[in-house]
């Protein structure tokens, strides 16, 4: 992917992954603390990080498409190196919501008593807030490096145009 509508398509896209990552990040750990909530999202939890999860090839291809279109400079390889990292962190996001989706779709019945499920319910818990908060650093990594990257020397730090508020 290239181009939408004039625009480099990683532009645009950015804006889904700097969404949908930390939105499934939250749902998950809500979801992993409170099984309630996950067998009432259904397989919502799942198909949700799904879509984070392909988001993000997407938009790093698209990057790479944007990369090799702008001046090669340091904080622009920085940022496509942080983007490369992103991946793996969807892929966990991805993982853990399926495992605590299938966890959640145990009856109560057979949990009770079962020390096993409690295990396995406490482990998918502390998994999905250390991958979330991991998921959501990382965006915020990226981003921040994206930003510096498009943005330095872009602009005036006073006013070129008269206005409100100068």
């Amino acid at each position: 992917m290239s181009l939408l509508n004039g625009l480099p398509a990683h532009v645009l896209l950015v804006h889904v992954v700097v969404v949908l990552v930390p939105l499934t990040a939250l749902v998950l750990v809500i979801c992993a603390l409170w099984p309630q909530g996950a067998r009432r999202l259904g397989p919502a939890l799942p198909l949700l990080a799904l879509v984070t999860l392909a988001s993000v090839p997407l938009t790093t291809g698209a990057g790479e498409w944007l990369e090799r279109h702008v001046a090669d400079e340091p904080l622009v390889r920085r940022h496509a190196e942080l983007g490369d990292g992103m991946l793996p962190w969807a892929l966990g996001l991805f993982v853990l919501a399926a495992g605590v989706w299938l966890i959640s779709r145990r009856t109560p019945a057979a949990q009770a008593g079962a020390r096993s499920g409690a295990v396995l319910r406490v482990a998918a818990a502390v998994l999905s807030v250390v991958v979330a908060a991991g998921a959501v650093v990382e965006v915020y990594r990226i981003g921040d490096s994206g930003a510096k990257a498009a943005w330095h020397d872009a602009y005036s730090k006073t006013a070129t145009r008269p206005g409100d508020g100068d």
